[in-house]
């Protein structure tokens, strides 16, 4: 196996006692605080074991996405992403854009579903029902669960980053995201040995952090640490890539950074990643916490960015 210079975080201890009102002092919570403390500084991507979804289902949620993207091209029309469905759905090759360039890869977006009228004509856009395939016949029953699982597990590595930032372990709940959002993108990425098989597209990730679920045969991801070097992130089995976003960069007033990556499939071999992003409430309104401006010297780096106009405009110019 590869090995990575990515730093690793067992959060097994910070899993079992996240919401232990004493975890704060747990020896053992406070070792896993500054692993993530030092991972986050360091490269904003690292590894994360101990997280207690079961490795049968990461494994599963892969070999259906697999089975999805080797259907006939009319078959995953079926479930192509349209405004009217909230911009969920199935995308082609080349049909969502990055920085203005077309990507090389096919992918399903997924979004936590919205009560209409709930963010009046913020969430207006976003209103609508992810569409997910009839075949393979498990595949909803098997996201909505997966979707579920990620979304507590990064509920709890952001108490264990609350802390670790200064902050009271509930510090990033409430406004921030005490409901938060979720987006899902089930992606496929064509072998080199396909025309268009290699995605060189650098780009950082909006949300508060990112849970990367990648095949374990392919290493494709790299990530940019801070002396600019370009870092192999290889699949490590039992773990997740977790990196943080945008949002967490603006809330920590830039202590931690979003880190710039890019995916380079040069294997012969089709790639499958699904990326569970998990984002602030659909209407926070982010902006640097006074913990973090007090630690880097009283200056506000960024002003004040609302989670879901940021989404509504990627989602309306991100596709062809």
């Amino acid at each position: 196996m590869e090995t990575s210079l990515l730093s690793s975080a067992d959060i097994g201890p910070l899993v079992a006692k996240c919401d232990d009102p004493n975890m704060a002092r747990d020896p053992t919570v406070c070792e896993v605080v500054k692993q993530l403390d030092q991972a986050c500084r360091e490269a904003g991507f690292f590894y994360v074991k101990g997280h207690g979804i079961p490795d049968s289902l990461i494994k599963e949620v892969k070999n259906v996405s697999h089975r999805f993207f080797d259907l006939p091209y009319e078959e995953k029309l079926k479930i192509k992403m349209n405004a009217a469905a909230g911009y969920r759905g199935y995308q082609r090759i080349g049909e969502n854009i990055t920085k203005g360039i077309p990507d090389m890869h096919e992918a399903i977006d997924c979004y936590r579903e919205m009560k209409p009228g709930l963010y009046g004509e913020l969430g207006k856009p976003m209103e609508g029902h992810n569409q997910w395939p009839l075949n393979p016949p498990n595949f909803k029953t098997l996201m909505e669960e997966y979707a579920a699982l990620c979304t507590e597990l990064s509920r709890k590595i952001l108490r264990g980053i609350a802390l670790a930032l200064g902050g009271s372990a509930d510090e990033l709940e409430g406004e921030i995201a005490g409901d938060a959002f979720w987006v899902l993108r089930i992606i496929g990425y064509p072998g080199v040995s396909s025309a268009r098989g290699q995605d060189w597209l650098k780009m950082t990730l909006d949300g508060l952090l990112t849970l990367v679920n990648q095949d374990d045969d392919i290493t494709a991801l790299q990530v940019r640490n801070l002396s600019g070097e370009w870092i192999s992130a290889p699949p490590i089995p039992g773990t997740f890539v977790c990196n943080i976003g945008d949002m967490l960069k603006i809330w920590s007033n830039g202590l931690y950074d979003s880190t710039l990556h890019q995916v380079i499939n040069s294997s012969p071999k089709y790639r499958v990643c699904i990326a569970y992003f998990h984002e602030p409430n659909f209407d926070a309104a982010v902006e640097p916490s006074d913990i973090c401006v007090k630690r880097t010297g009283g200056i506000r780096k960024s002003g004040k960015a609302v989670y879901g106009e940021h989404l509504v405009n990627k989602v309306q110019t991100n596709f062809v």
